[in-house]
């Protein structure tokens, strides 16, 4: 990238290149509960700052991972896939939940000489957007890219000296630590509020307290008193007796998004002067809070097809496809038409934390009839879902307890798009020289 480093090719800073097992030799018939993880593809991530995904792994057994030592990645070894998604790479660091780990058979590691390269450095270096690009018009095949071992030791990196690596990655370290902290902090927070809600509104904890002839552990008085202490039956099974079953569109006025042609791309738009435009991909990257969009919509598309507009704290589902994701709209957008909008009636009582973690935990295969949920459910079985409405009271005394927490979510993500904004723009000027580091450190 800059003239005055050295460019080296990673066959030069390698200690150690392999790819994962052959073929066949490692599949799901060999995976296991618990034993030595394994990486696929699903655990890496085009995002700068995930250099790892521990949630959702596969394991090996011992015995069978001992057959696969060559292909086993430790802290320190970068990981890239070799086919599908080409662009991706990962890092097994102080973050990685496990000591060691296999790669799967459409994988490679890299080990890097720690004595010229630092480990975190050409993970940015990988990561940043030139490099991607690079790898990927390199990629082998049509319908299915590939990178092999080849191509990646033969890749080209620009250089600088250790000291001045580590200088780099300490400035960009720091502001993925400080997203990693707040992400971490909000899975801590909404799962404090998941399971208050199961307690209260699921499991009818304090209820059953109360039948039994016992105080609700860990309540005070005039919360306690809010529930009943006793259940009554009804066509949705027992629930605690004055609640109701109602149906979804009685407490919010329901929309449904929609999309302008694809043939026509001038409807379409990336500037975030335009109007943001969620889709079922854009749910799943996020957290409580709708806050960016990777596609937006220009004014006139909006006008032109009678997109519906979105306003702040809507609730969104999904209810297509993928069907149960759930998020909060943070500002005025519009989404595809795979996503319900429901505008919560002031009269209802029922607060945008309230419905969210309802929305979040409901069964939707009780919605369909068919073998698939993702087309039994429809705009019509979105309007008539059931919602157990507690009393107002019991609602606003729930919702005084979870609304700092969803607040502090709220400004926690607000911050990290900040940080990721900042450390984007940041890391292909210091990968390149354009900043010389001697002078901010």
């Amino acid at each position: 990238m800059a003239s005055r480093w050295p460019v080296v090719s990673v066959s030069d800073i390698a200690e150690r290149t392999a790819a994962g097992p052959f073929g066949s030799s490692i599949s799901s018939k060999h995976f296991v509960d618990a034993g030595v993880p394994v990486i696929r593809g699903s655990n890496l991530s085009q995002d700068i700052g995930t250099r790892l995904i521990d949630n959702a792994l596969v394991f090996l057994r011992e015995e069978k991972a001992a057959e696969f030592s060559r292909s086993e990645a430790r802290k320190g070894d970068l990981i890239f896939t070799c086919w599908g998604t080409i662009d991706q790479v990962g890092l097994i660091d102080d973050r990685a939940m496990y000591d060691r780990y296999i790669v799967s058979n459409k994988q490679m590691l890299l080990t890097p000489r720690s004595s010229i390269a630092d480990s975190l450095f050409l993970y940015y270096y990988f990561s940043s957007p030139m490099v991607r690009a690079e790898i990927v018009n390199q990629g082998i095949g049509s319908s299915v890219p590939g990178f092999n071992l080849g191509q990646l030791r033969a890749l080209k990196v620009s250089l600088p000296p250790l000291a001045e690596q580590k200088d780099i990655t300490r400035i960009l370290g720091t502001l993925d630590d400080k997203i990693e902290l707040n992400r971490r902090m909000n899975v801590t927070m909404e799962a404090v509020a998941r399971a208050l809600f199961q307690s209260w509104f699921v499991d009818f904890d304090p209820v059953h307290a109360k039948a039994a002839g016992r105080h609700p552990f860990g309540m005070d008085a005039p919360t306690a008193a809010l529930f009943p202490a006793s259940f009554q039956d009804s066509a949705h099974g027992k629930h605690p007796l004055g609640w109701r079953y109602c149906e979804a569109q009685s407490i919010a006025q329901i929309g449904i998004g929609k999309t302008p042609p694809r043939k026509e791309p001038q409807w379409f738009s990336e500037s975030h002067h335009d109007i943001p435009w969620v889709s079922i991909k854009d749910m799943g990257n996020t957290g409580i809070f709708a806050q960016q969009t990777s596609e937006f919509l220009t004014e006139e598309a909006v006008s032109r097809f009678n997109v519906r507009r979105v306003t702040r704290n809507t609730v969104l589902l999904s209810f297509k496809l993928t069907v149960g994701r759930v998020v909060i709209a943070d500002m005025p957008l519009t989404t595809n038409e795979a996503i319900a909008h429901f505008g919560i009636y002031p009269k209802s009582g029922i607060s945008h934390e309230f419905l969210y973690l309802y929305l979040s935990q409901f069964d939707y295969g009780s919605l369909g009839s068919t073998s698939s949920i993702a087309t039994a459910v429809n705009s019509a079985t979105i309007r008539a879902m059931p919602i157990l409405i507690p009393p107002k009271e019991l609602v606003a005394a729930f919702s005084k307890v979870i609304s700092p927490l969803f607040e502090k979510v709220r400004i926690n993500q607000s911050e990290c798009q900040s940080l990721s904004k900042t450390r984007d723009l940041l890391l292909p000027r210091l990968l390149s020289g354009k900043i010389n580091i001697s002078s901010t450190i």
